[in-house]
């Protein structure tokens, strides 16, 4: 699958050399002179334990007290904060599609390219079933010690999925006595309002520790018709039908053209509610003195719902004629002098917001755990050996539900039965409800076992240090399954048709790393991983890193690496799913932006493959106490991409005369886009590349510390199948701005504490209309104080000055893209914390 070039060559054989003289290494050490053992701890990027934090690729970490502080109550709302993401992540935000689930997107490559860890450890996808990235909402915030982002691809050190890099949630654990918070806010419009009820209980034993926690969170609903700057929506599906195009006028019962479009803003939410409940444990128990068992377990139900106004129900009706007089409609004097007639298929449409029915409720309850129970000790061989044996188990499970949807087919026979109730425009009566509505349910999930080894030390004495290394293997088992409504498997329902899917695959890997100290200032770190898939076949991944330290204030480093991802369930055995997509017809033909597009799957898909490369340096002048920068170049190419090519580009070029564009995409003669295709390829690529930067600052000034801040990306380029979205912003595939820059200084003095931070979203232009978008900042500001050892308050407001999303012709959702920008205004939030 990797792309064997001389320097790859080269590289898997030093590091296949090395496995043989680092493992001959280790044995032969085994009868050396006994050391003391040296406390060592793995750092998120690496299986090798060391005994610092310095390595050569970039790690942002985000501690509980900054997540606190900030008035933070999702993980999805603590990541996507960051300047490294891009792109368009579902979340809270996402009201059509998201089934409730909240997502990561690292450099804006996709959230299946995010690889989501638990203390060092994968966690399962989660959402509505057949999910290829990790649901956010499984994970408390309560439960959080810190928040790790590896800035880098790492697929050599843990797989697939890791090709944008890694995000690594450290859990709470070794904690004494009972700790109890209470988090809450709300818009200064009075709603939007959320609550966090957290408990955490740890006790110390004579072997071991025991944290026990419970967290539960509450999220209310945001309407768009309750903010100004929502304009009101325009639909052709309107209340009382349309046939033909035309509508009844009720005073002179004459069909004329249609007067109003309908303004479903009234019935959608900007920020969706959900309701959460969480149990966490952390345990560990010393066995011997050299032996330890350590366990985690986190229980997640989330109970979420997204909102949109009624139905819109789009129906091609036989018209009665010589040659067909049963099953269809007969065409009235006045509806054929108002200019209704059928098509050359002898077909009419007809189009109605079913409102009498009510508005699509759409519900989920998930259930996800994840339990994992390890066992590592210390060898006193050689060196020391540390090693490490775990198993690891994930499943989730979802109900959905679709309220008040329709039955196309019995739609479709009431209305032949009984033509005049429908199309006077009067009121739907119950029983005319009750013949063509129905709910939708549909079941879906997850499971992953991991069975994981790795064994790590120092190999042997160089004249500048110790080589160390790990080896390790691992065995993984994917499954998941999406059962739609059968209803809706039938192609039977006015929402999209939509298969089932299920499916399952195997892994085995087996992975060596080594850190080599080839003089007291530089020193390399080498990987090397083999996987073995049941689906696609093996892939060989490697990583390079070099750190070195040019002065004792001054460390450079780099790293180049290969990275693939494996093809998801829902991406190899997902069949057609329907969707319908904010796309803009060249043709004219449609009525409406929201065009159907079938999109489908592949079996035969092969796994992506990548390389990522960065570069930069660390610089701590001694002259200026606690003041520090990083600058990181980075570079990210990914070929044999899984992914659906650009429908709106497709639509263009065949518009244009390009015939291939239209066969490809399935649009049919004179711009006919019913069977509007888009299927899952990997012909695919993405091209990105950025610089980030990061000023740190704690200083003592007025009898005051300070602490100043500044993370800064800044977005070269970013290509994606032929197209340039570097600065641009749509509603398909969210913002890539230039320049994204966040900023806090925080001033503590005894028992308070005050913090200022600002969010900065660089100008972008419209990716289809080109209109220029301006820049936005966002103003936090939030103060924390300790009453005593026992309690503490913070309080805080999020986007002080109200700032307004700014309107995207491309829109996905009220005029904007809510992903993107804040779209529920200006929060006031404030907690208190009590431990006992």
């Amino acid at each position: 699958m990797t792309k064997r070039t001389l320097l790859s060559t080269s590289i898997k054989t030093a590091l296949i050399s090395s496995i043989a003289v680092s493992s001959a290494a280790s044995v032969s050490a085994y009868a050396a002179e006994e050391t003391a053992k040296v406390e060592r701890i793995e750092v998120t990027g690496s299986r090798i334990q060391r005994q610092d934090m310095e390595t050569a690729s970039p790690v942002t970490v985000i501690d509980a007290g900054s997540i606190k502080a900030e008035g933070y109550t999702s993980v999805d709302e603590i990541l996507q904060a960051q300047p490294a993401m891009a792109g368009m992540a579902v979340g809270s935000t996402t009201n059509n599609g998201s089934d409730g689930m909240a997502q990561v997107d690292l450099r804006g490559m996709g959230a299946e390219r995010t690889l989501v860890l638990i203390n060092g450890r994968r966690m399962v996808n989660s959402g509505s079933g057949a999910n290829s990235a990790v649901d956010l909402n499984t994970i408390p915030v309560a439960m959080i010690a810190r928040v790790e982002i590896l800035k880098d691809g790492a697929s050599a050190v843990y797989g697939s999925d890791a090709i944008a890099g890694v995000v690594n949630i450290i859990t709470k654990k070794d904690f004494e006595g009972f700790q109890f918070d209470i988090n809450g806010g709300a818009t200064d419009k009075g709603d939007g309002e959320n609550l966090e009820l957290s408990a955490l209980y740890g006790f110390n034993t004579n072997t071991g520790n025991y944290t026990f926690g419970l967290a539960y969170s509450e999220r209310r609903g945001v309407m768009q018709g309750d903010r100004d700057w929502v304009e009101k929506g325009s639909s052709s599906f309107i209340p009382e039908g349309t046939l033909g195009g035309k509508q009844l006028d009720q005073e002179t019962g004459e069909w004329i053209d249609r007067t109003y479009g309908y303004d479903f803003t009234q019935d959608s939410w900007l920020q969706t509610p959900n309701k959460r409940y969480s149990f966490f444990f952390n345990g560990t128990e010393e066995i011997s003195d050299n032996v330890s068992l350590t366990a985690d377990l986190l229980y997640t139900k989330r109970k979420s719902k997204q909102m949109m106004a009624a139905q819109p129900a789009n129906l091609d009706l036989a018209v009665c004629d010589a040659n067909t007089v049963t099953n269809c409609i007969t065409l009235t004097d006045e509806m054929i002098k108002g200019g209704i007639k059928a098509d050359e298929d002898g077909l009419v449409n007809y189009r109605k917001r079913m409102n009498d029915v009510g508005n699509r409720i759409y519900e989920q309850d998930t259930d996800t755990v994840r339990a994992s129970l390890g066992l590592n000790g210390y060898l006193d061989a050689g060196n020391g050996l540390d090693w490490d044996v775990s198993y690891t188990w994930g499943k989730n499970s979802a109900d959905t539900w679709v309220h008040n949807s329709i039955h196309q087919g019995n739609m479709e026979k009431s209305i032949y039965a009984n033509q005049d109730a429908w199309f006077g425009g009067q009121p739907m009566t119950q029983d005319m409800i009750d013949a063509v509505s129905y709910k939708e349910t549909t079941t879906g999930g997850n499971e992953q076992h991991t069975v994981a080894g790795v064994i790590s030390g120092e190999a042997f004495d160089l004249d500048a240090g110790a080589v160390a290394f790990a080896v390790g293997a691992e065995f993984r088992h994917e499954s998941g399954f999406y059962n739609p409504d059968p209803v809706i498997v039938a192609g039977e329902g006015t929402a999209a048709q939509q298969d089932p899917t299920k499916g399952s695959y195997d892994v085995f890997s087996v992975y060596q790393e080594v850190s080599v100290p080839f003089t007291e200032k530089l020193t390399g770190e080498f990987a090397l991983r083999y996987d073995d898939y049941s689906t696609f076949g093996s892939a060989a991944t490697w990583k390079v890193g070099l750190t070195y330290e040019a002065t004792s204030d001054l460390m450079l480093r780099t790293v180049a690496a290969t990275g693939f991802r494996a093809p998801s369930v829902s991406e190899l055995y997902g069949g057609n799913s329907g969707s319908y997509d904010y796309l803009t017809d060249p043709w004219g033909n449609e009525l409406d932006d929201q065009i159907l597009v079938n999109y489908v799957s592949d079996e035969n898909l092969d796994a992506e493959s990548s390389e990522s490369y960065t570069a930069g340096l660390v610089y701590s002048p001694s002259f200026i106490d606690g003041f520090s920068i990083t600058l990181d170049w980075w570079r990210f190419k990914i070929d044999n991409a899984i992914s659906r090519l650009d429908v709106q580009a497709g639509l263009n070029n065949c518009f244009a005369g390009d015939t291939s564009a239209c066969e490809q995409f399935n649009i049919g003669a004179d711009g006919d886009l019913s069977d509007l295709s888009n299927p899952l390829t990997n012909v695919g690529y993405q091209d990105t590349s950025g610089i980030d930067f990061n000023l740190a600052y704690t200083f003592e000034a007025l009898g005051i510390d300070w602490k100043i801040n500044n993370d800064l990306t800044h977005l070269i380029k970013f290509e994606q199948d032929g197209n340039n979205y570097t600065g641009t912003i749509g509603g398909m595939f969210g913002g890539y701005a230039e320049y994204k820059n966040n900023f806090n200084i925080t001033a503590r003095s005894g028992a308070w504490s005050v913090m200022y931070s600002n969010r900065y979203i660089g100008e972008m232009n419209d990716i289809n209309t080109n209109e220029a978008i301006d820049s936005i900042l966002y103003h936090n500001i939030s103060a924390t104080y300790h009453f005593s050892d026992l309690i503490t308050a913070n309080v805080g407001v999020k986007n002080l000055t109200d700032e307004e999303p700014l309107m995207i012709p491309s829109e996905n959702d009220a005029g904007t893209v809510p992903e993107v920008y804040d779209t529920i205004g200006r929060q006031i939030y404030a907690g208190l914390s009590f431990k006992f």
